[in-house]
């Protein structure tokens, strides 16, 4: 039973999406425990951004594919997390008796843990996507929400208006209260784009969360019925503008341009920082990384224990990952484990962990840009193996069994 200590604000982060359109790489595991940037998952960034912004008590989510995300995450000691008096706490749905509930949206997530909430007696309640690449100080939100005296703040992100239609978009006064909340509308008004970050004053959330879950129409959703019922209650409703790096890594496009973005020193993305800002990262011990005296690496990220005898040109290489002699790694991901060997082409893929490229293979294609918007970037899922000499298309998906 966890006792009862007084929390100003409690995080909930939600970490239970399939992850369908990242193919392969989501299919045994949920899509926060996707590695990026070489040495860390997704969900290492809201669980970072969450300690340095001197929130300790985090209640994660979990539903789809949950072992190795609750493995990760364990006590949470790599991100200080691991505390008597607050702390990280993993979420399966609930179970009353015999039978269990999944999570039927993302405001049934957070009604199914009402009574965890509550024995933190929080005044404030932040609610996180598990899947979002980018560093913020929610307590810098979080005074906002207080200034405003608002009943919800909502993180928004201005995104170019022929992007807007892509987004839940707000619309507010000249003091950033929202006027209207409209989803993915076809002439947006506004570029204010919703980033799936809300701050509730958590009486109000409660009521409305209880109202939600007793009617049978409802298709328990944020975006979809909480936010509107409150606008039309006249609740007060902020927008709160974030003008730092974000992106949704949604898809094997966006997932790849977030990486490549690490490369970009023009980008805004910084996974460093001081001890405020900096992301932290499970990690076992791993030896440094060897780079051979016939290897070429430029303008790429080499992470701890990898062997690197090929040319690398504007790529990340993850912990333990190869590459063979005479093998060229350019404009790709490489994850945690796998094997690029000899004399093999790998060019803007993304190499899922554990998977082999054989000698001579040819992964994806030189590319000159996205096409409406997506890259049409090779994928190679986890511990697939790719036969010597082959050719895997750009834009083609290869799963464990092919």
């Amino acid at each position: 039973m966890i006792s009862r200590n007084n929390k100003e604000c409690v995080a909930m982060l939600l970490a239970g999406g399939q992850g369908t359109r990242l193919g392969v790489l989501t299919s045994k595991v949920a899509k926060p425990a996707v590695p990026f940037g070489g040495k860390y998952r997704i969900i290492d960034f809201p669980l970072s951004n969450c300690i340095n912004s001197q929130i300790d008590t985090i209640g994660v989510l979990t539903q789809y594919q949950p072992f190795e995300l609750n493995q990760y995450i364990g006590n949470g000691q790599p991100w200080d997390l691991d505390r008597l008096n607050g702390g990280v706490y993993v979420l399966p749905p609930y179970v009353k008796g015999k039978s269990g509930e999944w999570y039927k949206g993302t405001a049934n997530a957070i009604y199914q843990n009402i009574m965890f909430i509550d024995r933190f007696n929080p005044e404030y309640v932040l609610v996180l996507s598990g899947d979002h690449i980018y560093k913020m100080d929610y307590s810098e939100m979080l005074s906002a929400h207080k200034k405003n005296n608002a009943d919800c703040t909502i993180a928004v992100f201005n995104v170019p208006i022929e992007e807007a239609s892509r987004f839940g978009i707000m619309n507010t006064d000249a003091n950033n209260k929202i006027e209207e909340f409209e989803e993915k509308p076809k002439n947006p008004k506004s570029t204010k784009a919703s980033m799936g970050i809300y701050i509730f004053t958590w009486s109000v959330l409660k009521k409305y969360l209880i109202e939600d879950e007793a009617n049978p129409d409802s298709e328990n959703d944020f975006g979809k019925n909480i936010i509107p019922n409150m606008l039309s209650d006249g609740k007060s409703l902020y927008a709160y503008t974030f003008k730092g790096y974000w992106k949704d890594v949604g898809t094997v496009s966006s997932l790849w341009e977030a990486n490549m973005d690490l490369l970009d020193e023009n980008s805004g993305i910084n996974i460093g920082g001081n001890e405020s800002s900096k992301i932290y990262a499970r990690n076992a011990a791993e030896p440094p990384h060897y780079i051979s005296n016939s290897a070429m690496v430029s303008s790429s990220i080499i992470s701890e224990g990898a062997v690197v005898h090929g040319e690398v040109k504007d790529s990340i290489i993850s912990h333990s990952a190869k590459i063979g002699q005479g093998a060229r790694v350019f404009n790709s991901v490489i994850l945690p484990g796998a094997e690029i060997k000899n004399g093999a082409d790998v060019f803007y893929s993304i190499v899922g962990e554990n998977a082999t490229i054989g000698a001579g293979a040819k992964i994806g294609e030189m590319l000159k840009g996205p096409v409406n918007g997506e890259w049409s970037i090779a994928l190679v899922g986890p511990n697939a193996v790719v036969a010597d000499g082959s050719v895997v298309k750009a834009g083609q998906m290869i799963s464990e069994k092919e």
